[in-house]
């Protein structure tokens, strides 16, 4: 199997030495739920994980395959120790869409939704997503009717749109992921968590909706009262304020040269919310599984994965 191209192609040796971190990991943090980006062999993955005590998982979209072994436009899954009892894609809202001047609007990656039968708090609105990259939208130079090609100015302004076209894609799918978890919410009523490679920081204007609790025009209370219920909480801004350790360094959660950045979450619903007084959990620690990136053996972690892994416990309050 290759990914992505024909010159990133896997040797058995080297599948192997894959699928052995995966389990590694799985033995050492025992995650009861766990979200996975860029899954190319779903069936492998899926086979590996019930081998490893993970009898739920689920898959809501297929990569495209080309000339037989070649994967492309990998897809997001999610496994899980307790019982899924539902799965469903996530859509954008396309009369929503057409409000921001978007027509047939269409997640770059496709976000899934489990529910999940979670003992002492019952069925959870679980979603795992995988945000457009920062990469430039597009990858051919301006057209000359805009600036003249093959030219630096070309490379630039190009460069430019690009980046600015993938963050407005990347905020888009946000907000519209937004949206159909907040519909999710006020049908299902359930708690709900959403986690993945989000491809920017939390704190981004592309991204900063996602935890965003302000209402114009609403007073506090009114906005505790009513838009608490709503809005997801950064769980290791949970984790700081219950442990109340708030000078705390996040752990990055990816390397590029000399830059770190956080881009992997984990947000949850009030009902993991220590501060909300009707919370059955809270965020009782926090960690990044980040031995892979800064103290790494080629042996065990040459064929881990590129991004940090961001591990939360809920325990039930006392």
């Amino acid at each position: 199997m290759a990914y992505y191209d024909f010159q990133n192609i896997y040797t058995i040796e080297q599948w192997h030495k894959k699928q052995a971190w995966i389990t590694r990991f799985l033995t050492k943090n025992q995650p009861d739920i766990i979200g996975f980006q860029e899954v190319f062999s779903s069936e492998s993955l899926q086979t590996l994980l019930e081998s490893a005590g993970y009898p739920y998982y689920a898959v809501v979209d297929t990569p495209t395959i080309i000339d037989d072994f070649i994967y492309r436009s990998p897809v997001v899954a999610i496994a899980s120790k307790f019982p899924i009892v539902e799965i469903a894609s996530v859509s954008a809202d396309q009369q929503a869409a057409s409000l921001l001047g978007l027509s047939e609007f269409h997640f770059s990656r496709q976000p899934l939704r489990a529910t999940i039968d979670i003992p002492h708090i019952g069925l959870t609105d679980c979603y795992v997503t995988h945000f457009k990259s920062k990469r430039s939208l597009f990858d051919d130079p301006l057209p000359d009717t805009i600036v003249p090609s093959e030219t630096a100015l070309s490379r630039f302004a190009g460069q430019r749109l690009g980046s600015w076209g993938s963050a407005m894609l990347r905020g888009t799918e946000a907000n519209l992921l937004l949206l159909a978890i907040l519909k999710q919410r006020e049908s299902s009523t359930r708690p709900m968590l959403l986690m993945g490679d989000f491809n920017d920081e939390l704190s981004s204007s592309c991204l900063e909706q996602l935890i965003a609790g302000n209402v114009f025009g609403m007073s506090d209370s009114d906005i505790k009262r009513l838009i608490g219920y709503y809005r997801l909480y950064d769980s290791w801004d949970l984790f700081t304020q219950n442990t109340e350790q708030v000078s705390l360094l996040r752990s990055p959660t990816h390397y590029f040269g000399s830059k770190t950045s956080v881009l992997d979450y984990i947000l949850l619903s009030q009902e993991f919310n220590a501060q909300y007084l009707g919370s059955l959990f809270e965020v009782s620690d926090y960690h990044t599984e980040d031995k892979h990136l800064i103290n790494s053996s080629f042996d065990e972690d040459g064929y881990s994965t590129d991004h940090a892994i961001p591990c939360v416990t809920l325990s039930l309050r006392n």
